[in-house]
């Protein structure tokens, strides 16, 4: 609380606009004192309150961006690397509307990673299983996936991007990665109904795990390489 006081029986810092010209014409009808101890008082409660404000907006902020994990480091919260190779699946979050707009791979010790990043409204769900052999959704071809071992990777409430008004990610090169052990590559495939999705070729079927982080939107899937 400011040390400063309106004088008793004096106007009050709602009866002084001290921020316009006027504030020289009020202060020249009161007496000298008066007017200094007036003047100081709203002016240092009006510095009190911007900076409440601020703090308060700040404060909210925080509280809304750490629902989940939001280091794709992957060292804050992310699950443990389960026991089995078993599908993981999650679903999206109400009236979820999303599109794939970059993918990234990159090595990391003991295992490789895999970022799906997404622009939209809502969070996107995924199931994600190892599988025989890589087919389109659209039109049942083959997909031509490197590694003995392929993850599919289904990510659910996306939208087209002429509804999201996302750019989707389009290259229909692999990506690869210098240095990654356990992924030989990932190959995005499409959108449709409702579901993106890609194939992620492995070395070997090893455990395998799936999360999600915010700030931008991302589906981590980080693949073990160790057996």
């Amino acid at each position: 609380m400011s040390p400063w006081r309106t004088p008793a029986g004096g106007p009050s810092c709602h009866d002084l606009d001290v921020r316009s010209p006027a504030r020289s014409v009020v202060a020249s009808l009161l007496s000298l004192p008066t007017a200094l101890l007036v003047l100081a008082a709203c002016g240092t409660g009006t510095a009190a309150d911007d900076s409440a404000a601020s703090a308060g907006s700040a404060t909210g902020s925080t509280a809304s961006s750490t629902s989940g994990p939001t280091d794709e480091s992957g060292s804050t919260d992310a699950p443990a690397f389960p026991s089995t190779t078993d599908p993981q699946t999650t679903a999206p979050s109400s009236a979820a509307a999303v599109t794939v707009r970059d993918i990234r791979l990159a090595h990391h010790d003991g295992f490789d990673r895999v970022v799906f990043e997404f622009g939209g409204t809502g969070m996107p769900g995924w199931d994600v299983r190892y599988v025989d052999a890589a087919s389109s959704q659209g039109s049942g071809e083959p997909v031509d996936v490197a590694g003995d071992a392929i993850l599919q990777v289904s990510l659910t409430g996306v939208g087209y991007p002429y509804a999201t008004g996302v750019t989707e990610y389009s290259s229909r090169t692999p990506l690869t990665a210098d240095g990654t052990d356990a992924v030989t590559e990932v190959a995005y495939d499409a959108t449709l109904e409702g579901t993106a999705t890609a194939f992620v070729g492995a070395t070997a079927s090893t455990p395998f795990r799936v999360y999600l982080l915010q700030n931008p939107t991302r589906v981590v899937l980080e693949v073990s390489d160790r057996s």
